[in-house]
């Protein structure tokens, strides 16, 4: 190695420090749930027939803070106590429960790519785009950057693009790039179009007629925030491309053999039916499974691999992903330990309470900032539009802020936090599947995140004073 590309003392300490290992993290955040269970006091709302928060109908619990509650049990229905220390470890299994379907799915999607990496055909397709584009990034990255945000911000794609990401990390590779690029590419594109779900139904659906607006109805506004946020998304995604890796560029790849536009046909067929399926048919990821499946089986009979041969790629591709498969468990058993020690209700009860009898701008703004603390304890974008949304609505109106803009701040709240939480399981799916470490795209998204934080308290301003 040269002495201008090799890594200084110094560089490779401050990398060391900079590494989190993504396992301790979550085993941190874990102890973390099971201390607040301790400190916070336990509360409940009451609930609806459809399982809707009720304003109003809070009460505070009793629960024991002596040895006893050190043990492992279960509280009565209308009691509480603190977690016990035990839940550290009995949260994990009780996630991966929980999110078995998640799991499963992320499981099979990696036997699936197994078999196509095996076949060389994802490679070579890669290869001839770059060959095709001549490396032309200041193109193809804003195109892909679109196409992916759209199908994330109109449809509510996300748990899709997993299968995304690793074409992205071929073509970064092929295109002279770092595989960063093509992560950020992906996982930039995706979390802005959430962000500003434009007319996601995914969040919508649950968050708008709570506060009483007609579904998918406002989108003009998000649309322009959108258009917005993408475009500074873009201008960060690109000035990674000075980062280059001439060393993996390919210059003049050959044409695809017939077999490999078979396997690559084949792709395209199952990547359109996951999107119909999830966009028309209301799919989730008992049905992405099956077709994961379907796919691993049709490339190896498009490729002519040997049964035996099939098999065994699929379950290396398999193993592959068990750390995201426990990972996502572990940042469900965060959700689990605080839903079990009943402080959730408590938290979005006090923060509530902060939004009370402040001007109409602020009152957005702390909506937002609510929904910011809530993210990172609630990763799943529904649960928290079912928690937040009755409670934060009325408080809302009383201030004189809109529904529309109550479910902005909403929308802001939750994209945001989501685009770096260390306990949004999909996040650390995605880092996984991508082979990134936690604290790289931290460093890359902080100042993206912070930025967008910015437009996004003044976008909340402008909602609130024109009475979006």
């Amino acid at each position: 190695m040269s002495h201008a590309t090799a890594p200084s003392v110094s560089h490779v300490k401050a990398a060391r420090r900079w590494s989190l290992d993504p396992v301790l993290m979550m085993f941190a955040a874990l102890t973390v749930a099971v201390a607040l269970t301790w400190i916070i006091p336990s509360g409940t709302y009451q609930r609806d027939a459809k399982g809707l928060v009720v304003p109003g109908t809070f009460q505070q619990l009793d629960k024991p803070h002596d040895l006893t509650a050190l043990l492992p049990a279960k509280a009565a229905p209308d009691a509480a106590r603190p977690a016990s220390p035990a839940a550290i470890v009995t949260a994990i299994p009780a996630g991966m429960v929980r999110a078995a379907g998640l799991i499963g799915m992320l499981l099979f999607l990696g036997g699936m790519f197994g078999v196509l990496r095996a076949t060389g055909a994802l490679e070579a397709a890669i290869a001839r785009l770059a060959t095709v584009t001549r490396g032309r990034v200041g193109l193809v990255a804003p195109a892909l950057m679109i196409a992916i945000s759209a199908g994330s911000t109109f449809l509510g794609l996300i748990s899709e693009y997993l299968l995304v990401i690793p074409m992205m990390l071929s073509l970064s590779r092929a295109m002279g790039l770092t595989p960063f690029f093509g992560f950020a590419l992906v996982t930039v594109a995706a979390k802005i179009g959430y962000l500003c779900s434009v007319a996601n139904p995914v969040a919508l659906v649950v968050a708008q007629p709570i506060v009483g607006v007609p579904i998918l109805s406002g989108l003009g506004f998000r649309f322009a925030l959108w258009v917005i946020f993408l475009g500074i998304g873009m201008v960060f995604v690109l000035r990674l491309a000075r980062q280059r890796d001439e060393t993996s560029a390919v210059h003049d790849a050959p044409k695809l053999t017939s077999r490999q536009r078979a396997i690559m046909l084949v792709l395209a067929a199952g990547t359109t039916i996951l999107v119909s399926g999830s966009a028309f048919l209301h799919w989730h990821y008992a049905e992405f499974t099956a077709v994961y499946i379907a796919l691993a089986a049709s490339i190896a009979l498009a490729a002519g691999l040997a049964p035996g041969k099939a098999v065994h790629h699929f379950i290396d591709g398999m193993k592959s992903m068990v750390l995201a498969g426990l990972l996502v468990g572990m940042a469900v058993g965060v959700e689990i330990v605080l839903r079990e020690g009943r402080v959730l209700d408590t938290l979005i009860h006090a923060l509530a309470r902060q939004a009370e009898g402040l001007a109409p701008v602020l009152v957005g703004h702390v909506l937002m900032g609510i929904e910011m603390v809530l993210t990172l304890l609630i990763p799943s974008t529904s649960a928290k539009a079912a928690l937040s949304m009755p409670i934060l609505g009325p408080i809302a109106q009383m201030s004189g802020v809109t529904g529309q803009s109550t479910v902005l701040a909403f929308l802001l709240g939750n994209g945001l936090v989501n685009t770096i939480s260390p306990t949004s399981g999909m996040l650390l799916a995605f880092l996984a599947t991508g082979g990134i470490s936690y604290s790289q795209w931290f460093r890359f998204a902080l100042p993206l995140v912070g930025l967008l934080t910015v437009l996004a308290l003044i976008a909340m301003a402008v909602a609130v004073l024109t009475h979006y």
